[in-house]
């Protein structure tokens, strides 16, 4: 595809475009499979229930601005995009956040059960890894090395580790800083592995992969704090759930903590380091910058 300028609409047309690639492949992955027909229609569900597809996104538009052809990343941002949603299913099950509605429709357990929707999600993470040994495009050294920081992202240590100290924290009181710590394992390593996976397979320099992880990772952190927000002030039907439900759960958030004004302030400070870490890259930087944007802007 060719360059893509600074203007809104042009980043309108790479996320409609891309999102369809992606939203088209992600089904394709799972019905070729050779496994029980519920499993693959519960794993199915939960990957065609919408969503921004800003994982693979901010993958693909990292390959972007240093001129690398986006279809030796779609195995990779694909397998993110898998993991996300497992992520998603897991969190609304019962025993964690028992939310009843995901995007607007019943979440995976309402239709097919606890059961069939923990496994639909265990199906989703094991293929993600699978999906990324097998790509054609990358080298067996490449492979073994996206494996490993993305298991370390979304592992103990990352995602989980992240979910695990969210659900701890759940009545009691912190400090900023620890939930600051909280949302850079349980949002911000997903999303920040995301862009390194992009420089990664871009063949990027080292110093270029730390100052985009960097970028990405105050990203991260923006993307909670929208979160949050959106959840004080945002518009149900925009958001697919109800508003109000981190307050409801006794849950640890910036406005909580920080006032709206003041987690308002935070996002713009994440936004505006997230900036100059790019701006110091020597990638082509602009769909980088306006997703940060997006991100900081985005109404659901």
């Amino acid at each position: 595809m060719g360059r893509v300028s600074v203007n809104n609409i042009e980043l309108e047309q790479f996320m409609k475009t891309e999102k369809e690639v992606i939203d088209k492949k992600l089904p394709i992955y799972i019905e070729s499979l050779q496994s029980p027909e519920k499993l693959k229609a519960s794993m199915i569900y939960s990957l065609e229930a919408g969503g921004k597809r800003v994982r693979p996104l901010l993958l693909l538009a990292t390959l972007h601005g240093f001129s690398k052809p986006l279809e030796i990343g779609y195995d990779v941002a694909s397998a993110l995009e898998m993991v996300h949603t497992y992520s998603l299913i897991h969190d609304d099950l019962p025993s964690m956040d028992d939310d009843d509605l995901r995007r607007g429709k019943p979440t995976n357990h309402i239709i097919y059960g606890e059961a069939m929707a923990t496994l639909a999600g265990d199906a989703l993470l094991t293929k993600s890894f699978q999906l990324i040994s097998c790509s054609e495009h990358l080298t067996s050294e490449r492979k073994v090395d996206l494996i490993q920081r993305i298991s370390r992202a979304i592992g103990p240590e990352g995602m989980v580790g992240g979910q695990v100290a969210d659900m701890e924290a759940e009545g009691k009181s912190l400090q900023a800083e620890d939930l600051q710590q909280i949302h850079e394992r349980k949002t911000g390593d997903l999303l920040a592995v995301a862009v390194e996976a992009g420089a990664m397979i871009a063949e990027a320099d080292v110093e270029d992969v730390q100052l985009l992880r960097q970028f990405a990772q105050h990203v991260g952190l923006a993307f909670q704090i929208k979160d949050d927000i959106l959840d004080i002030e945002g518009d149900e039907e925009e958001l697919g759930k109800p508003v109000g439900s981190d307050e409801d759960n006794d849950k640890n958030t910036y406005p909580k903590l920080l006032g709206l004004d003041g987690a308002k302030e935070k996002l713009e400070y994440h936004l505006t380091e997230a900036k100059k870490c790019l701006y110091q890259t020597s990638t082509n930087h602009t769909l980088l910058k306006e997703l940060a944007d997006y991100i900081g802007s985005r109404v659901n």
